[in-house]
């Protein structure tokens, strides 16, 4: 594979990545977030799913988005007779988002992310040091 073609490809991984970190964030900032009323729903987490699709340009699969969606867990319930949402028992829902699940799947595409740039700063190294053996 020629580096141009690695460089792409990882350049499509960081994009991806970047996605998920920005809905993983979205899930965080809106672990807290309660209806207003009852009966409303709370904030609900949303999934990120990715697809290989072919890149007929390069000749080779290349990881895009396939879809954020709303996760259909049920919400947990939390007891606070006094909040404006609550219902007769005092029970307001509250959003299905797991901080400590969040957390990792923010570790694992910052990971990610953090791999992909690293090919590209070698293919770009691999790169100077080719000009540089043209030069002499």
């Amino acid at each position: 594979m020629d580096i141009l073609k690695a460089m792409k490809l990882a350049s499509a991984g960081m994009q991806a990545q970047s996605t998920r970190m920005r809905v993983v964030a979205e899930n965080l900032a809106n672990a807290d977030t309660r209806p207003d009323k009852p009966g409303m729903d709370p904030y609900r987490r949303k999934v990120i799913t990715f697809k290989n699709t072919l890149d007929r340009a390069l000749g080779v699969d290349r990881v895009k988005v396939d879809r954020i969606r709303a996760d259909r867990t049920e919400f947990d319930k939390k007891y606070d007779p006094g909040h404006p949402a609550a219902d007769e028992k005092g029970y307001v829902q509250v959003p299905n988002v797991k901080t400590m699940i969040e957390m990792m799947d923010l570790k694992e595409a910052q990971r990610s992310f953090e791999a992909n740039l690293t090919v590209i700063q070698a293919a770009k190294s691999m790169l100077q040091k080719t000009i540089e053996l043209l030069r002499v």
